[in-house]
């Protein structure tokens, strides 16, 4: 292949793998965090300086690549293991034995662990290791044990698991101390409730199986079901890990490589209102804010309704997102959410329409126990249902509190 034939590609700079191939066959499988950049760097006059003669072979002989995009550079180091252990490319694979990959390895136990294990000490047949641990799953092969190690610390950061030598019940007091003092810092979980932990090791082996889009149907599920089961904190920590999942900083694994930076998207901004009364006072009117789908807190804003004399909640709605619209040192959000059905979403649109500002509005309907029960208008916003479940359940915990405050105040007066 020529440079030329690359540029007919029309390759995008975003991360993925790609495969040099010989009509049908597969002759090298690589990754990268710029697809466009990475390819077109086999073509470097220095190439046989840098990749050496079997990499130049390989180049000479291709006569097409294809190419597949990948979330982040992480997902493209798991994609690229798959790929190998799939075609056994030459370029990747031939004069290597067993004991220059890596393998990630989940163990069969009550409280498995996630250890990495070179090939010569696997029997992948009976899916154990040589000294008799049994396998629930191996992963690989790997081509670089830096960027595996960085790239499981990067997943460990999302889903803390156990990567200890011995069994998590192992008594050794040395073994319990190292155990205690990752949980300190969150590598380990804190505790171990078997039934969350398995999850997190569902989480770990969804993506070591390249099954990303999987992944983060699941978490969106079981965010929407602990939003509507009023358990908050578990919907918060699956939107955390769902965002972390967008946002890995891939820069220690591309330093691995000698690739450019990482280009990411930085994230919407989504913005939720809800109100509170106070019996004998002015009503309160609260805006929170998600930015990248992470709460962004440092925005949060309180308003104190002014020309609302009832308890009238569609009025205190259009005064808040007026009073909002007089701050244009606050950025604009890609959406809005309000709660209640669609007289709230048309009152929002009506305000945002008289100022000629076309802002999507999303409206989060509750049952009689106030839990989500329809989202309207996420689609057309182009926002998750999750994320409207999520910034809807914030503005509410955010009005709440702020009522409690004021309620408190008052009753010390």
């Amino acid at each position: 292949m020529r440079l030329a034939d690359i540029k007919a590609y029309n390759l995008p700079e975003v991360p993925g793998v790609y495969l040099f191939k010989k009509g049908r066959r597969v002759l090298y499988v690589g990754k990268a965090t710029s697809l466009r950049d990475r390819v077109r760097s086999y073509f470097d006059d220095d190439l046989i300086v840098t990749r050496g003669p079997r990499i130049v072979d390989m180049v000479t002989k291709a006569d097409r690549l294809s190419w597949e995009p990948t979330p982040t550079v992480l997902e493209a180091l798991v994609r690229e293991a798959l790929l190998i252990k799939q075609h056994l490319p030459p370029a990747n694979v031939d004069g290597k034995d067993d004991a220059t990959f890596l393998y990630v390895l989940v163990t069969e136990e009550a409280i498995p662990r996630v250890l990495t294990v070179r090939g010569k000490d696997l029997d992948m047949a009976e899916k154990k290791t040589r000294a008799g641990q049994r396998a629930k799953a191996i992963y690989g092969p790997f081509p670089s044990g830096p960027q595996l190690r960085e790239g499981l610390r990067l997943i460990r950061r999302i889903f803390p698991f156990y990567d200890t030598p011995r069994a998590v019940t192992y008594a050794s007091k040395h073994h319990i101390a190292k155990i205690e003092f990752n949980r300190q810092i969150g590598q380990y979980p804190r505790g171990i409730d078997e039934a969350r932990y398995r999850r997190t090791i569902r989480n770990v082996t969804l993506f070591l199986s390249g099954k990303g889009k999987e992944l983060r149907r699941s978490l969106e599920r079981d965010m929407r079901r602990a939003a509507k089961e009023e358990r908050f904190e578990d919907a918060a920590q699956a939107r955390k890990a769902l965002y972390a999942l967008d946002h890995i900083q891939d820069v220690s694994l591309i330093k691995n490589d000698g690739w450019d930076s990482v280009r990411g998207e930085s994230g919407k901004r989504i913005e939720a209102y809800d109100t509170a009364h106070l019996v004998g006072t002015n009503a309160i009117g609260v805006m929170t804010v998600l930015e990248g789908g992470a709460p962004a807190k440092r925005e949060y804003r309180t308003f104190t309704i002014r020309g609302v004399q009832k308890n009238d909640d569609i009025a205190s709605l259009r005064e808040v997102l007026a009073r909002r619209l007089n701050h244009p040192e606050w950025p604009l959000p890609s959406a809005i959410v309000v709660d209640g059905g669609r007289v709230q979403k048309k009152a929002a649109e009506a305000v945002f329409a008289a100022a000629a500002i076309t802002i999507p509005v999303v409206a989060v309907t509750k049952d009689e126990r106030h839990r989500p029960r329809e989202i309207i208008g996420a689609r057309q916003g182009k926002i998750t249902e999750a994320d409207a479940v999520l910034a809807n359940a914030e503005a509410h915990r955010f009005s709440l509190s702020r009522h409690r405050a004021a309620r408190s105040k008052r009753l010390r007066a």
